[in-house]
């Protein structure tokens, strides 16, 4: 049975937004703050909520001012990042973390309020890795993921083909309650040869291999679509780089994590880009505008 968190009120915020522009997602400093009627989702894998707050995540956090902010491998506890104090940036805080400490886990950082929070997907071996935290606001939920990554061996990645089956089947009953859903976070696999700087080096590489690729296929077949892609066809960008050999420097990148929509959300998505200059991980955020 998956966990429920108990929720905590807080007050309005005003919300600034800066103006959308086709270059502010890239160079957002550039342009004024203006009040947005439109929600703005962040997903973003921190590779350590600890470290990235140590190169000024908080601060990026309150200049954007987003009103939600979906963190994947926080690998800490909820006492640990309690110590930042994030209701002083006006943000609710729920965490599942995993049992393993340093390792995987989820938050979700909200200015709205959300009408219930449950940890898991009642599904024990994925939960214990604290990868999946749902939040249902209104008549919309969230889901805040963090998939499997199978570049360990062969072992992790038999688990990340397993998760994969095991998560659209758990999505799909869950969208018979919930249609209207948005399912952001690390995928952990690039979906076209667009979104990967070296297709055909990379092609028996965990993350692009063709049975991962199918099962991105078929998700974006099966009533949701990839935000980014829907706004930006024929836009490259990278949301992953290897610490290694200046990857990132060269944008020789993946993009592997994403915003998803239902379909009958897809008519108010606004915007969906990486903004690539936050560089408190090895990833950088995704942020969506929706109209709801």
């Amino acid at each position: 049975m998956a966990k429920k968190s108990s929720l905590v009120s807080c007050s309005k915020t005003i919300i600034f937004w800066h103006f959308i522009d086709h270059q502010f997602f890239a160079k957002r400093s550039q342009y004024s703050i203006l009040l947005s009627p439109y929600l703005s989702i962040i997903s973003y894998n921190v590779n350590g909520i600890r470290s990235a707050a140590g190169k000024g995540l908080w601060d990026w956090s309150a200049a954007g001012a987003y009103d939600i902010l979906c963190f994947q491998e926080i690998k800490a506890l909820s006492t640990d990042i309690g110590a930042i104090e994030p209701e002083s940036l006006g943000y609710q805080m729920f965490c599942h973390s995993a049992e393993k400490k340093g390792y995987s886990g989820t938050a979700i950082f909200t200015k709205r309020q959300p009408d219930r929070i449950i940890e898991g997907c009642g599904i024990a071996k994925y939960d214990r890795e604290g990868r999946i935290l749902r939040a249902d606001f209104g008549d919309w939920t969230l889901l805040n993921c963090y998939f499997p990554s199978g570049t360990t061996g062969e072992e992790r990645q038999d688990f990340k083909m397993t998760f994969l089956a095991d998560f659209r089947a758990w999505v799909n009953e869950l969208k018979k309650e919930r249609p209207r859903l948005i399912i952001v976070g690390d995928y952990n696999i690039a979906h076209q040869e667009i979104d990967i700087h070296d297709p055909k080096g990379n092609k028996k590489s965990s993350g692009f291999l063709p049975e991962e690729r199918a099962w991105m296929t078929k998700w974006f077949e099966s009533g949701f679509t990839d935000a980014f892609r829907y706004k930006n066809p024929d836009l490259t960008e990278y949301s992953w780089w290897t610490f290694r050999a200046g990857a990132r420097a060269n944008n020789k990148g993946w993009r592997i994590d994403y915003q998803s929509v239902s379909d009958e959300l897809r008519p108010l998505i606004v915007e969906c880009r990486q903004l690539g200059d936050a560089m408190h991980s090895d990833h950088c955020p995704v942020l969506m505008q929706i109209d709801l």
